[in-house]
């Protein structure tokens, strides 16, 4: 635990006094104390003027990175017939229909993105209380409720990331891993805040993007400027 702290410790110097800096900065500053045994996550968490306990103020919606996630990423179907042979064509990691439903009732959950078909709504609605509240639930305003499964798919193991602003106004997302090179990282960065900032609501009032902090798994954030981060 004690060599742990010293790392802690050194990065946390490493990041004092360091505000407000370019996406380029942050990256290489993320990337240079990232000490951990194995390949970190890079992390984004974005502070947003909104309340999304109302529905003009909710941020959602889904983002292809240009260099992936670095993430193997788990994806079940609900479908039947010709779309469940779809699925499992296109490398989904589980497919079914009343079944599946069954297993995720179980607590048995091994997948890291839900997608149907339009006609499993009703089975899948059951599962509401339980895929919710993990951000699983499918929803057609970011792609995963769909008859084209095929593309569904591959986009989810192709790097695409779904956003849902949290209680608090919070965007986070994982947006690389430390393997990765700057630049790589960078566009992913870019690519996130220009997805969140198209998301902008209805009723969203003042200032929308209040924040933007970058970390890896084990390390501390550093904030990153606003204005840099969301020019295009």
């Amino acid at each position: 635990m004690a060599k742990l702290g010293k790392r802690t410790r050194a990065a946390r110097e490493a990041f004092a006094g360091k505000d407000n800096l370019s996406v380029e900065e942050a990256v290489a500053l993320v990337k240079k104390n990232a000490s951990a045994k194995f390949d970190e996550s890079v992390e984004i968490a974005m502070n947003l003027g909104v309340d999304p306990r109302h529905a003009d103020q909710m941020v959602r919606g889904v983002v292809g990175l240009p260099n992936g996630t670095g993430k193997t990423v788990r994806v079940a179907v609900f479908a039947r017939g010709a779309k469940a042979d779809e699925a499992q064509a296109a490398g989904a990691d589980i497919v079914g229909a009343e079944d599946l439903m069954e297993t995720i009732q179980g607590g048995t959950i091994e997948f890291d993105r839900c997608i149907a078909t339009p006609d499993m709504m009703p089975i899948v609605g059951r599962l509401g209380k339980i895929l919710g509240p993990r951000n699983l639930m499918p929803n057609p305003k970011v792609g995963t409720v769909t008859m084209d499964v095929k593309e569904a798919v591959e986009a989810a193991k192709g790097g695409q990331v779904q956003f849902k602003a949290e209680k608090a106004g919070v965007v986070h997302a994982g947006i690389g891993k430390v393997s990765f090179d700057e630049a790589k990282l960078a566009e992913n960065v870019r690519a996130f805040v220009g997805a969140v900032a198209r998301a902008k609501p209805t009723g969203a009032k003042g200032t929308y993007m209040k924040k933007i902090a970058l970390s890896s798994t084990m390390g501390p954030g550093v904030s990153v400027d606003v204005g840099n981060a969301s020019s295009e």
